[in-house]
C-alpha cells in the first residue's frame, strides 16, 4: 500500500516551507529516516527525511514550489514494490528469451566441426573485450568549453571505482579533479597530459577487468596462430596509419608494433602496489560536526597532495550552518589523495583524504621512477634489435609517437631524469635547477599565471614547492612578498626608510591581507551569509531601540588591578573588563525576567528562560561568532573569565562545537574594542535585548562627597542596550541598566573572585 509524504512541521510559528532540491527521484529506494529533499523557510533551511521505507513512486510538488505544512509532497509505495510491473515482466521475458537462444546457440556449436567451434569461441572473445565505457570531458562550470589535462592520478590497466577521482584538469577559472563515472579497469587513455580538451570529448576507456584481460590474450593469440599473415597485415591492422591516432591497440610504450611484441607491465606499476590503494593508507572521512548536523561545506583545504601531517594537524576548514571549524588529521602522514574538493558538501562519514605512510609514498615514487626508466630503456633495446623486415610505415609510426612521448616530458620522467643525475653526482643548488630549465617553465594553472602576471612575478625565477615542482599559488605569493632571504632583507631596508605616496599612512587597526580584496568579487562565506540573512531578518521582525547610560567603573578598574597577579597565577586567565559586565548582567536578568525572555507574535506568548544563557560576541578572521555561556547565572567571576577567554579562543581557532552557538537568551558584546565610545547594536531574535560595553576611558566628572561637589578624574564608559518594544518597555529597559550599574559602581566583586 502506498504511503502518501506530507509535509512536516517546520518549527513553532512556520506555516509553509519552500523545496529547494529534491534528493531523490521517482523509482529510488529509500530507508526510513533517509533525506528526501531539502526545504527552506524563513527561519532555516533542513532536510526533510522519509518517514517510510519503500520505492518513490510519485513526486507531487516540484523544485521551488512553496508548500504548506500538511499538504502531500510524494507517494512512496512500500519496500519492494516497483514504479509499474509491466517492465519487470518485459524484462524476464527477455532474459527468458536470451537464455533459450544461448542454449540453442550452444548445441549448435558442440555439433559443429572444430573451425566453426573456434570462430564461436573467438566471436565471444571480442564481444567481452569491447565491454567498455567512454568517459568524456565533463561540463566544468559555465561558459567554460574546454580544459587542460594537467595530471592523470590513474595508469592503463589500474582498477577505478565509481566517484575515484582519475585526473586532473584546469580551467581559466578552476582546477579540479574529475572522477570516474563507472568502475572497472583503466583500459585507455585517449588524452595526454598538457592536452587541451573539449566538454564532451572522450579522455578514456574503462571496461571490464577480464574482458581486458582476454582481449589481451586474444591478440596474442593471433598473432601467434599465423606468423606471414601476421606481418604482412600489420600496417593495416595493427599499426597506427600516418592519419591514425596512436592508440593501446596499436602501439606499445617505445614502439608502435603489434601490442603482442610489447614490453609486459611492470607488476611495481600495477594498481595493486600503488600507494593510494595499499594497506599502508588510512581514508579520513568527514566527522561528526555537533548535534543535528549531517553535513559539512569545505572552505579551504590547508595542506595539499603530497604535503606531510603530524597528528592532530588541520587539514582543513568546513562550515556549517552552525559553525566554522578546522578538521585535524586523525593520523600521521602524507596526503596521497584529497576526495573532496573546496566547496563540496560533504556528509559526516563521507571519505574526504587518503593519508599514508610518508617513507612507502616515498619509496613507492622512487618505485615508479626507476620502472619509468627501465621500461623507456627497455623499448629502447627492443627497438634497436627489432627484426629489419618491419614496414617503413611502422618505423615512421615509431618515431611519431617517440616524438609525441618526448614532447610531453611526463613529471615522472623528469624525476627520474634528475634523480639519475644526482645519483652521478651531479647534483646542483636551487639556482642551478633554475638555470638548467632555460627558458622553459614548468606547467602551471591559468589562476598561478594570471597571479604572478597581477603580482609581475617572474616564473622562471621560481623553484615550484608542488609535485613535481609544479609552482602553486603559494610560491607566487612567496615570490611576491619576497619570500627568499635576500629579498626579506631588502624588504627589511625599504621599511627602515619608507618612501612613496603612502609612507605617512596610518597602519593602526589595519589588516594587510586586506589589500587583496581590492578591484575583486568574492563569494561570501557562510558566516557573513548567516550574519546578513539574520541582521535584516532581526530589522524587520523586531521593535528595536536603545537605551543607553553611563557608567562609572572606576571601583572595578582598581580592583582588577590590585587582583589580577594573583588571579592569573590561580585560575590561568586574565581577568577582563568584560568578565564584570556579563556578571551583572547575569544578575540583572534573573532579577528582571521580562528581559530574559522571549515574544512570540504568532502565540500571542511571552516565555520567561529559567537559565540565563548569554552569548558573547567574537570579532574572528571569519566573521563575527556568538558562543554561549550557558547557565551564567551559577557561576562566579573566575568561572565565568574562564569561559569568556576558552570560547573567545576556540572561535578565533575554529574549534567550537555546533552546540556552543545554540541557546542564548540574552548578548553581550564589547564594542569598545576598537575605542566605540556609543553603538548601537542589533538583537538576535527572539532575544529580548543585547547590551553593549564601550570604550573605558578617563574622564573630568562632578563627584559628591559628603555633600560636597568636586571634579574628579573617573574611568568611565557608556551602557548601550537595545532592546525589542514589543516586549520590553522604556522604563522595563532604564531600570535593568540601572540595577547593570549600580553594580559595577559599586564594585563589590571579591568574594566573586574565587581566591
Amino acid at each position: 500500500m502506498a504511503h502518501s509524504v506530507e509535509m512536516p512541521e517546520l518549527g513553532e510559528s512556520v506555516t509553509e516551507g519552500t523545496i529547494t532540491t529534491w534528493l531523490k527521484e521517482v523509482g529510488d529506494t529509500v530507508e526510513v529516516d533517509e533525506p528526501l529533499l531539502e526545504v527552506s523557510t524563513d527561519k532555516v533551511d533542513t532536510e526533510i527525511p522519509s518517514p517510510v521505507a519503500g520505492v518513490l513512486i510519485e513526486i507531487k510538488a516540484e523544485e521551488d514550489d512553496t508548500v504548506e505544512v500538511g499538504d502531500v509532497i510524494a507517494v512512496i509505495g512500500e519496500e519492494g514494490e516497483e514504479a509499474s510491473t509491466s517492465d519487470d515482466d518485459a524484462d524476464d521475458a527477455d532474459d527468458a528469451g536470451a537464455e533459450d537462444a544461448d542454449e540453442k546457440e550452444t548445441a549448435k556449436v558442440e555439433d559443429a566441426d572444430e573451425d566453426t567451434k573456434e570462430d564461436v569461441k573467438k566471436s565471444a572473445k571480442g564481444s567481452g573485450s569491447g565491454d567498455a565505457t567512454d568517459v568524456e570531458m565533463p561540463e566544468l562550470g559555465e561558459s567554460v568549453t574546454e580544459g587542460t589535462i594537467t595530471t592523470w592520478l590513474k595508469s592503463v590497466g589500474d582498477e577505478v571505482e565509481v566517484d575515484e577521482p582519475l585526473l586532473e584538469v584546469s580551467t581559466d577559472k578552476v582546477d579540479t579533479e574529475i572522477p570516474s563515472p563507472v568502475a572497472g579497469t583503466l583500459i585507455e587513455i585517449l588524452a595526454e597530459e598538457d592536452d587541451t580538451v573539449e566538454v564532451g570529448d572522450v579522455i578514456a576507456r574503462i571496461g571490464d577487468a577480464d574482458a581486458a584481460g582476454t582481449s589481451d590474450a586474444d591478440d596474442s593469440d593471433d598473432s601467434d596462430s599465423d606468423a606471414e599473415p601476421a606481418k604482412e597485415d600489420r600496417g593495416e591492422d595493427d599499426v597506427a596509419n600516418e592519419d591514425e591516432e596512436v592508440k593501446d591497440e596499436n602501439s606499445a610504450d617505445g614502439e608502435g608494433d603489434n601490442p603482442a611484441d610489447a614490453p609486459k607491465k611492470s607488476e611495481s606499476k600495477s594498481s595493486s602496489k600503488n600507494k593510494k590503494g595499499s594497506g599502508e593508507s588510512t581514508t579520513v572521512e568527514m566527522p561528526e560536526l555537533g548535534e543535528s548536523v549531517t553535513e559539512g561545506t569545505i572552505t579551504t583545504w590547508l595542506k595539499s597532495v603530497g604535503d606531510m601531517v603530524e597528528v592532530d594537524e588541520p587539514l582543513l576548514e568546513v562550515s556549517t550552518d552552525k559553525v566554522d571549524t578546522e578538521i585535524p588529521s586523525p593520523v600521521e602522514g602524507t596526503i596521497l589523495e584529497i576526495l573532496a574538493e573546496e566547496d563540496d558538501t560533504v556528509e559526516v562519514g563521507q571519505a574526504i583524504v587518503v593519508i599514508g605512510d610518508a617513507d612507502a609514498a616515498t619509496d613507492s615514487d622512487d618505485s615508479d621512477d626507476a620502472d619509468a626508466a627501465d621500461e623507456a630503456a627497455d623499448a629502447a633495446e627492443e627497438k634497436e634489435t627489432k627484426d629489419q623486415d618491419s614496414t617503413k610505415e611502422t618505423e615512421e609510426d615509431d618515431a611519431k609517437k617517440a616524438d609525441k612521448e618526448s614532447k610531453q616530458g611526463s613529471a615522472a620522467n623528469e624525476r627520474s631524469e634528475q634523480e639519475a643525475k644526482e645519483s652521478k653526482g651531479e647534483g646542483s643548488n636551487a639556482s642551478a635547477k633554475l638555470e638548467d630549465r632555460g627558458d622553459k617553465v614548468p606547467y602551471v594553472t591559468p589562476l598561478v599565471r594570471k597571479l604572478a602576471e597581477k603580482h609581475g612575478v617572474d616564473l622562471n625565477s621560481i623553484e615550484g614547492t608542488g609535485v613535481g615542482g609544479r609552482i602553486r599559488k603559494q610560491d607566487v605569493l612567496a615570490a611576491a612578498e619576497g619570500g627568499d632571504a635576500k629579498g626579506a632583507a631588502a624588504q627589511g631596508d625599504a621599511q627602515a626608510t619608507p618612501k612613496g605616496e603612502r609612507a605617512n599612512w596610518s597602519t593602526k587597526s589595519v589588516d594587510p591581507a586586506k589589500q587583496e580584496l581590492i578591484g575583486t568579487t568574492q563569494k561570501v562565506n557562510r558566516i557573513r551569509e548567516i550574519t546578513a540573512s539574520k541582521m535584516v531578518e532581526s530589522l524587520q521582525t523586531s521593535a528595536q531601540l536603545t537605551h543607553v547610560q553611563e557608567v562609572d567603573v572606576t571601583r572595578v578598574a582598581e580592583l582588577r588591578k590590585n587582583v589580577k597577579p594573583q588571579f592569573v597565577e590561580k585560575h590561568g586567565v586574565n581577568i577582563t573588563y568584560l568578565a564584570f559586565f556579563v556578571k551583572a548582567t547575569a544578575e540583572a536578568l534573573v532579577s528582571h525576567p521580562n528581559v530574559n525572555a522571549s515574544y512570540n507574535v504568532d502565540d500571542k506568548t511571552i516565555t520567561y528562560h529559567e537559565d540565563v544563557n548569554i552569548g558573547i560576541a567574537v570579532d574572528t578572521p571569519q566573521g563575527l561568532l556568538v558562543p554561549v555561556i550557558k547557565q551564567a547565572q551559577n557561576l562566579n567571576l573566575a568561572e565565568i573569565a574562564a569561559a569568556i577567554a576558552d570560547l573567545a579562543d576556540r572561535a578565533r581557532n575554529k574549534k567550537l562545537r555546533p552546540d556552543d552557538l545554540s541557546g542564548a537568551t540574552f548578548t553581550v558584546t564589547n564594542i569598545g574594542s576598537e575605542g566605540a565610545l556609543l553603538d548601537t547594536p542589533v538583537l538576535t531574535p527572539p532575544q529580548a535585548g543585547i547590551l553593549g560595553t564601550a570604550a573605558i576611558e578617563k574622564r573630568p566628572v562632578i563627584v559628591t562627597e559628603d555633600g560636597i561637589d568636586s571634579i574628579a578624574i573617573r574611568q568611565m564608559c557608556y551602557l548601550p542596550f537595545t532592546y525589542d518594544h514589543q516586549l520590553v518597555d522604556g522604563a522595563d529597559a532604564g531600570r535593568f541598566v540601572t540595577t547593570i550599574k549600580d553594580r559595577i559602581e559599586a564594585g563589590n566583586f571579591e568574594d566573586d573572585l574565587g581566591l
